[in-house]
């Protein structure tokens, strides 16, 4: 008796947290379809990216003319990568104890195609800098920021 009613309790457990899962997944009323397959989201509106955090690298480079030189083709070619809609986010960070310089989120999903892009970058290249690159998984809907970007940017680099 005891056995079955052990059972009985256990079924109902199960029935109790199948109907909550169920409830707690509910169709959002404001869904696009067309919208999220165009950015590649998931049933959860996210997607992966790849995350590249920049560093300072180990070349140490003494002439400013190069230095400056490595650096706008750095810019261009974020410039360029983000008008190819490869790159979604870049941005630098405040002086750190990591010798941390950036960040990128490229929109790649796979790091070898993250090192393709990121050979593309002459201060990369050189070792000015140094990337490390890490699978992420953010909401697909992260390119569309550009766009509003572009409004409210008053100098372009």
């Amino acid at each position: 008796m005891n056995r079955i009613y052990t059972r009985f309790l256990r079924t109902i457990a199960f029935m109790l947290l199948l109907a909550i899962q169920a409830k707690a997944q509910t169709a959002n009323p404001a869904y696009n379809k067309t919208l999220a397959d165009s950015l590649g989201a998931d049933e959860y509106g996210m997607k992966q990216y790849v995350l590249v955090i920049l560093k300072t690298g180990s070349n140490k480079i003494a002439d400013k003319q190069k230095v400056d030189s490595l650096f706008r083709g750095h810019m261009a070619n974020i410039n360029r990568l983000a008008t190819a809609g490869k790159l979604v986010v870049a941005g630098p960070m405040k002086k750190n104890d990591k010798a941390y310089r950036g960040i990128f989120i490229l929109n790649v999903k796979t790091i070898e195609e993250a090192n393709g892009l990121l050979d593309t970058d002459p201060a990369i290249k050189e070792k000015l800098l140094e990337a490390e690159t890490f699978i992420w998984y953010g909401s697909a809907a992260l390119p569309m920021y550009l766009p509003s970007h572009e409004k409210v940017e008053k100098l372009k680099i």
